[in-house]
């Protein structure tokens, strides 16, 4: 039996999904059940929070492996910060897993600055990844920068401002750089892990074929949208300010994009390459992933820029 918690989430509903054609017995823990609208036959529900760690009991029982793939971004009446409450549900889930005799937990967290300066979102990312590990010593934290794909919100955000934006602002961070994966590379590297003995124990990196700035991303979708937008660079990333116009324009919440676009103030590349090696997984190329994912989000809603 394998668990996967955040199963109504992008990442977590894409990897219900191909676990789902293999087979394999699944069981997701929603705090909300209702949402979970899911085709997938025989999968068990169960209802749960992981901050109160009310239902994990019941949703770890009998598991073997358990996919984390809960991040608290999301603003919340009269909780504490998402870090306090990611925090919190990390400690509970690792409590509770051991206790059940879960043999180990598969994580998805951010690749981690080279510089070692964290924005608040990847600190507490890195703070769940270490709570996992000590606690359930097999498990293995996978780390990944921005996932294309049409659902992923960092991809959303930069589709959005190249939509809806002529003159396209580029901040002091245009320059830093990062290695964006295609989200069915990444899935891919979840649904492998429990069958893949060298990752046992492990924080590894997991990456697309391309390494490109952050500014080359944003021409390269317009490129892609076939659009024409012309780039003001700014001296100043004003990430406190900006974060407030992307969150206007993208139409995200505010509590999501700032934490986001503080991570985009430092090169975000992989450690090393081990991971492509330890799966045999060839990543996919930037355009390919961008062209999937867009033509994913044209299946659903219209692009008004394309």
């Amino acid at each position: 039996m394998e668990l996967i918690t955040g199963a109504t989430g992008y990442v977590g509903g894409r990897l219900l999904e191909r676990l789902s054609r293999e087979g394999r017995t699944l069981r997701a823990l929603a705090r909300d059940p209702a949402r979970l609208d899911s085709p997938v036959p025989g999968l068990d529900v169960v209802g749960g929070d992981l901050v109160t760690g009310e239902g994990l009991e019941r949703a770890l029982d009998g598991v073997s492996t358990a996919y984390y793939l809960v991040h608290s971004m999301e603003p919340a009446a009269g909780a504490a910060d998402f870090s306090s409450r990611d925090r919190v549900a990390a400690e509970n889930f690792a409590s509770v897993a051991g206790a059940a005799g879960v043999e180990r937990v598969v994580y998805l967290g951010g690749v981690v600055p080279s510089d070692g300066e964290l924005s608040p979102h990847l600190a507490s990312r890195l703070e769940v990844e270490r709570t996992l590990l000590e606690g359930l010593p097999r498990s293995t934290a996978l780390r990944a920068s921005i996932v294309i794909g049409a659902r992923s919100s960092s991809f959303r955000i930069l589709v959005r401002l190249v939509e809806r934006l002529r003159l396209l602002p580029f901040p002091a961070w245009r320059d830093k750089r990062t290695q964006a994966i295609d989200e069915r590379d990444a899935v891919e590297y979840l649904a492998r892990t429990p069958q893949t003995p060298g990752a046992e124990g492990r924080s590894l990196d997991i990456a697309g074929a391309d390494l490109m700035s952050y500014g080359q991303m944003i021409e390269r979708i317009a490129e892609l949208m076939g659009v024409g937008r012309m780039p003001i660079r700014l001296s100043a990333s004003a990430t406190l300010a900006a974060s407030a116009v992307v969150s206007a324009v993208t139409e995200q919440p505010l509590e999501l994009v700032r934490p986001l676009m503080y991570s985009l103030e430092h090169d975000l590349l992989p450690r090393n390459d081990e991971a492509r090696a330890i799966y045999g997984l060839e990543p996919r190329g930037f355009d390919r992933a961008v062209e999937h994912a867009l033509a994913d989000w044209e299946a659903l809603e219209p692009l008004g820029a394309r």
